[in-house]
Order: C-alpha cells, then sequence, then structure tokens
C-alpha cells in the first residue's frame, strides 16, 4: 500500500578504515524505515561518495562533492577510528570538511569515535594522532559518541539515530513538515504465507548453505534447517502442519528443490528477499526460544 512520507537524505561520512561502520549505518538506516517511516510518515535515505558523487570538472573535487551532495543533505553521520583522511586544501580531510560545511548549515551532526582495539604496526602515527586531534576539538564543541565493537556502535547508533530524526525531522503537531522533500512510498509487498511456512522461511535464510533437509523415516518427519529440527512432535496433525509449510514455500518460489527427490531444498533469490522483509517486519526473537511470529499491524 503506497504512503507520503518526507525524505531524509543522511549523509554518510567516514575515512576509508571503518567500512564496517559504514554498512552498519545502512543497515540501522534501513531497519528504520522499516520499522517507523510509515507510521512517522519519514523516510531516511543513506547518502555517501560512492552512491551519490557524479564526475566534473572545474573546481575542487570536495567542493565539487560539496556542492552536488553534500548541500541537499539533511542530517551527518561521521565515523572515524584511526585515520582522519587526506587534506582536501580547506580541510584536514573530506570528511572534516563536510562536518564542518554541516555544521556551518546548522543541520544536525553526530559524530562517533571508535575505541576498537588496533595492532600499533597497522597505524599511521600521523593520521591517529591527527583524530585524537580532532576529537579533542569536537568535544569542545558539542557532544560526540564512541563505541568499543560494532555491535556496540550498531546499538548506539539505532537508539540516537531514532532520536535524532523524530526531534530533528518528524512532523510538528500543527502538521507542518521540517527538512526533506515529499515522497510517495510503496511499501515492499509480502505473499501470504502461513506462521509454519514463514518460520521455515527465516530459518533456511539464516542457514549457512540456505538449505532445507526434509526426511521421513520410521522415527518420524525431520525438517532440518539451520542446524534445528523444527518438528518438535510426531504426532500426524504437526507433520501434516510442516509439510504444508515446505509445499507452500515450494509452491510461490521461494524454496526449490535441489535434489528433485523431495530431500533437499534451497532457498530463492526470491526466498531471500521475502525472508529479509519478514525478519525486519513480522518476526520478534524471544530470548532463548524459536523465532515466534508477530501479528500485529505495525512492524514489531
Amino acid at each position: 500500500m503506497a504512503y507520503r512520507a518526507k525524505v531524509v537524505k543522511v549523509m554518510i561520512a567516514s575515512p576509508s578504515d571503518v567500512a564496517a561502520e559504514r554498512q552498519v549505518i545502512r543497515n540501522v538506516i534501513q531497519e528504520w524505515n522499516f520499522t517507523h517511516s510509515e507510521d512517522k510518515n519519514l523516510v531516511l535515505m543513506p547518502v555517501g561518495w560512492e552512491s551519490h558523487s557524479a564526475p566534473s570538472m572545474g573546481d575542487r573535487a570536495q567542493a565539487i562533492f560539496n556542492k552536488q551532495v553534500l548541500a541537499d543533505c539533511d542530517l551527518l553521520l561521521a565515523v572515524f577510528w584511526t585515520k582522519l583522511g587526506t587534506p582536501t586544501g580547506k580541510a584536514a580531510s573530506g570528511t572534516v570538511e563536510e562536518i564542518e560545511e554541516h555544521i556551518k548549515a546548522k543541520k544536525p551532526a553526530m559524530i562517533y569515535f571508535s575505541k576498537i582495539p588496533v595492532l600499533l604496526e597497522s597505524v599511521d602515527p600521523k593520521q591517529y594522532k591527527a583524530v585524537m586531534e580532532f576529537k579533542k576539538e569536537m568535544g569542545k564543541r558539542g557532544l560526540y559518541a564512541e563505541y568499543e565493537s560494532t555491535e556496540d556502535f550498531r546499538e548506539k547508533l539505532s537508539r540516537q539515530l531514532g532520536h535524532t530524526v523524530l526531534r530533528s525531522f518528524a512532523p510538528k503537531k500543527n502538521g507542518n513538515g521540517q527538512n526533506g522533500d515529499d515522497l510517495t512510498i510503496v511499501a515492499p509487498t509480502l505473499p501470504d504465507l502461513s506462521e509454519p511456512a514463514s518460520q521455515l522461511l527465516v530459518e533456511a535464510a539464516q542457514d549457512k548453505a540456505g538449505g532445507v533437509l526434509r526426511v521421513l523415516s520410521s522415527g518420524g518427519l525431520t525438517i532440518q534447517t539451520n542446524e534445528r529440527n523444527l518438528v518438535e512432535s510426531q504426532d500426524s496433525r504437526n507433520q501434516a502442519r510442516w509439510e504444508g509449510a515446505l509445499k507452500e514455500l515450494r509452491n510461490l518460489g521461494l524454496l526449490e528443490d535441489r535434489g528433485h527427490k523431495g530431500t533437499l531444498f534451497s532457498v530463492t533469490d526470491e526466498g531471500y528477499r521475502v525472508a529479509d522483509l519478514l525478519r525486519e517486519r513480522q518476526y520478534v526473537k524471544a530470548p532463548g526460544a524459536m523465532l515466534s511470529y508477530s501479528k500485529a499491524g505495525h512492524p514489531a
């Protein structure tokens, strides 16, 4: 179903040594969109050098990027570890110049510094010293955050990004929006799957080989994936339930018979897509338990 939302462009600014964090940022943005975009009428759009810049001449490379991309961004996320980056002729690095330009435009900027341990011999002392000096300077001008692992970064960013977005870009009570462009969003569609079929697909998509093994023996039925046998009870009703789930996924093209003998199946490309949507929108993980289905009208 289509709905209208405001697009908030999020600039991802960082040197080359935090590639993992850049991917975490994109994942967190995607998760926020799945969970909140329809309810809050806001969509976050990740923006970066690799996806939004285009060749152009006549000025410094960073100046061109600032005009092409940075000027239209609403929020900036910057991450540093051991490198500050390459000087631009105007600032100590491209990332630093992007931060300064964004702050000068009076737009929100979130800055993170990694405390993940690193081998000393792999670090450029001058670059690391420059990061520490910049960190000290940022501490005098506002608040930054530190993290000790990529998972710690993900947890902090998920919480803090939500607070910043809602505080800075959520529509006011009188209905007037803030920054961003209007866009009509078409929500990704999901097939009408039964609960066991949904659970089986999500588990299979998390299996290292994306495989499902079906074995029917004198001891009963086994449907195993992701190192689990999903058939916990061998009564005829439960066996029929899981056989039906397997058939349902095959008929929808979400699983395919790998050996054409009805014993080994693999997740298809469409199956992975649907599994990703199910995880983001319809499943919650109970501590120490199997995946459980949420039938709430909004994403869990």
